[in-house]
């Protein structure tokens, strides 16, 4: 079992084919955006099935290094996303766009889209650390 994994990450990191780059931002992004939504749905079922856990958890999530930790994730859901969406949009109708010169150009536009679409969450979840993270603008 292990040779296998150890064999696919070792072609993860030894493969230089068309578009590498974005297949390892998106293999890693979906990894992020998993492991984010598995402990936001544990985190929320302890409201029902520990209270006090769930205390404890909203405590720990106040910290301004995990409040940054958040931040960033935000930003690899809304790259998982667009770059998601133009890989199908590539696979069902425009084939042509795999070449690699647009392969580069579309990780450019993936990158400016998703920090566009990152932004207002940036400004959201900025003002809620600086306020209670930091304690600044009237925070706790």
């Amino acid at each position: 079992m292990f040779e296998n994994l150890k064999s696919t990450l070792e072609g993860y990191i030894h493969y230089r084919g068309r578009g590498h780059t974005a297949f390892l931002l998106h293999r890693i992004s979906g990894l992020a955006t998993f492991i984010f939504l598995t402990m936001h749905i544990a985190t929320t079922s302890t409201v029902f099935l520990a209270p006090s856990w769930y205390e404890l958890l909203i405590r720990i999530f106040r910290n301004p290094l995990v409040m940054l930790a958040e931040i960033m994730m935000a930003f690899f859901v809304v790259y998982h996303g667009v770059n998601g969406f133009r890989i199908a949009y590539n696979d069902i109708f425009k084939h042509k766009l795999w070449a690699k010169a647009s392969t580069r150009r579309a990780l450019v536009y993936v990158f400016v889209t998703a920090f566009i679409l990152w932004l207002p969450a940036v400004g959201i979840m900025g003002y809620n650390l600086l306020k209670s993270g930091l304690g600044l603008f009237g925070g706790e």
